[in-house]
Parts: C-alpha cells; sequence; structure tokens
C-alpha cells in the first residue's frame, strides 16, 4: 500500500489563492454597491430605461382626439414642428415671451373606398402670441446660389415663417389602396378654413451679387406673404407647393392690391421650394396617422433646429 503524503508547498498556494479569490469578491461587491449609490445621488450616471432612449431620438408628439370632446390641444411649438424638419439648413426658433398659442383637432371625417381614401378634420388655432422660425442666411442662399447661372439674381429666398395669433384650419390627406396596402399620397395644410384669415406669413428677400458672391446683408425687396396652403406630395425628390393669400412690402401693410398680387402670383410665379425627403415623408406619415385615427402622433427629432428662444413682443415687428 502506497502513501501520498502533502506537499507544504501545495497547501500554501491554495491558501494564496483561495485568499485572492475572496478578496476579489469582496472588491466586486463593494464596487457594485457604490456605483448603485452614486447614480442615485448623480443622475448623470443614472440608469437609463429603453424610452428615455427613444424619447432622445424623438421630437414632440401632438395628440389627436378626431373631434371628441373635451379636445386635446398642443403648444403651438410641437403642431409646428414639421418647420425645421422640411428645412435644408439650420433653424432657429422665437417664440413671444407670453406665447398661449394652442392648436386642437376639432372634427374629422373619413372617406374609403377600395381603391381610395381621403381624410379631412379641421384643427383650431387659439391663444396669443407668435412663434418664429428662422431660416440660417448662408444655408438658405447658398442652396439657392447653387442653382443659378452666373450673375443671375437670387429672387425670393425664405427669411422666416411666422404663426400668430389665432386661426381655423384644415388638413386633407388623399391617398390610394391596393390590396391591403394603403399609400398616403398628398397631404394639404389650410391654414384658411371657412374663409377665415391665416396666421401664418413667409418673409422673403432677392439678393443681386456683388463680386460675385450673394450676401444676406446686400438683401432687398423684402416682402411679407400670408400663407393659406401648404401641399406635400409624395416624391423621391419632393417640393412644398404654397398658395399664398395676400403679398405686401415688410415695410407696408396688407391691402387689396396686395391679394390682387398673390393671386397673380399662385398661377404665375411661386416656384414651389425643395424640402428635406425625411420632413416630406414626415408628413406623409402623419397623414396616415390621421387615417388610421392613431391617438399622437411622433415627430422625428428636428436636426436643423439649432436654438430655441423667448422674445419680448414687438408691436412694429412683421
Amino acid at each position: 500500500m502506497r502513501l501520498y503524503m502533502i506537499n507544504p508547498r501545495v497547501i500554501l498556494i491554495n491558501r494564496l489563492l483561495l485568499g485572492l479569490f475572496m478578496i476579489t469578491v469582496i472588491c466586486i461587491v463593494l464596487l457594485t454597491a457604490g456605483l448603485g449609490s452614486e447614480q442615485a445621488a448623480n443622475p448623470l450616471l443614472g440608469e437609463i430605461s429603453p424610452s428615455a432612449d427613444i424619447n432622445d431620438a424623438n421630437g414632440p408628439a401632438v395628440m389627436l382626439n378626431y373631434g371628441r370632446r373635451p379636445a386635446e390641444k398642443n403648444p403651438i411649438s410641437s403642431f409646428m414642428y414639421f418647420v425645421p424638419l422640411l428645412s435644408p439648413t439650420f433653424v432657429d426658433r422665437e417664440t413671444s415671451d407670453d406665447n398661449e398659442q394652442q392648436v386642437a383637432v376639432v372634427s374629422y371625417e373619413r372617406n374609403i373606398t377600395s381603391k381610395f381614401f381621403y381624410v379631412t378634420c379641421e384643427f383650431k388655432m387659439m391663444g396669443k402670441g407668435f412663434q418664429k422660425n428662422n431660416f440660417d442666411p448662408a444655408g438658405m442662399i447658398a442652396e439657392q446660389a447653387a442653382e443659378l447661372k452666373q450673375g443671375q439674381p437670387l429672387t425670393a429666398a425664405l427669411d422666416y415663417i411666422k404663426f400668430e395669433g389665432q386661426g381655423l384650419g384644415c388638413i386633407e390627406v388623399k391617398g390610394t389602396i391596393t390590396g391591403s396596402i394603403e399609400t398616403v399620397t398628398e397631404v394639404v395644410l389650410h391654414f384658411n378654413a371657412r374663409d377665415q384669415k391665416s396666421p401664418v406669413t413667409f418673409a422673403l428677400y432677392d439678393v443681386e451679387p456683388k463680386d460675385g458672391q450673394y450676401k444676406y446683408e446686400n438683401r432687398s425687396n423684402e416682402i411679407i406673404a400670408r400663407v393659406d396652403t401648404l401641399t406635400f406630395k409624395k416624391s423621391e425628390t419632393p417640393k412644398m407647393g404654397i398658395e399664398l393669400a395676400s403679398i405686401h412690402k415688410k415695410t407696408a401693410d396688407e391691402s387689396y392690391w396686395g391679394t390682387v398680387k398673390a393671386v397673380i402670383a399662385n398661377y404665375f410665379f411661386i416656384n414651389p421650394p425643395k424640402v428635406t425627403k425625411l420632413g416630406n415623408d414626415t408628413m406623409l406619415d402623419f397623414g396616415y396617422a390621421l387615417l388610421k385615427q392613431k391617438p399622437e402622433f411622433t415627430f422625428t427629432r428636428a436636426k436643423n433646429l439649432r436654438e430655441s428662444k423667448k422674445v419680448a413682443i414687438d408691436n412694429k415687428q412683421n
């Protein structure tokens, strides 16, 4: 019978390994507890839920109740969030410091056949104040100048879009049905429903090239155009259709002749501006949400929205 003697060196090594293992376990426990308490104290290290990630990636949500009472009211900043989404350049947003503007759907109608569908809903614009989206002049000028011949003047560059006061609008959604597939082909946004005055205006300007360069400080022929309708159609190279109610000089007031000028411009002179495909597709998606009577619609986050600030009302400002 053979006896096996235990080597003392082996016992010593095993004890050292066991000691290191216990120390490692204790350190892990302490580190985990420390991180937990630090996360509770510091929100920057806090656990981020999946919903928080989604909220960071998206823009605001618009609540839709399809004319049911009481109406779901949305701040103007949410309803008009599509503006920076459509812009090919940076946008700064200004809101009056006393702003009370809200928008709510007040009626809804839907007609569906075997091949087509049509949705119309009215929205009410309530409250005082204004919101203005200012378009980066360098970006807008560069965007349009790239398509001009050398020495040709740049015309009707967009300076800002302003939504001021109250009104009544209407959204039309048109589309086709092929089998079980519903496709939105057009969304029309009216700001003058039932012949009410539109609260939406565009500021436009021209620029003559000097030494071969187009500069914002050399702008001229600044005008204010009141907008009745915006149209978005399904397209790979989308443009935004515009119908004007009136046109007047920035330094003048609206008049009857401004209405006549707008009618002429609508038929002969308006060149629909290009918009981003993301913004155009978002408006079509919004139309689909209305078709399916979704309770809300969440906008894609507008990466071109550079700054938002509140400003005091200036009664002399157009």
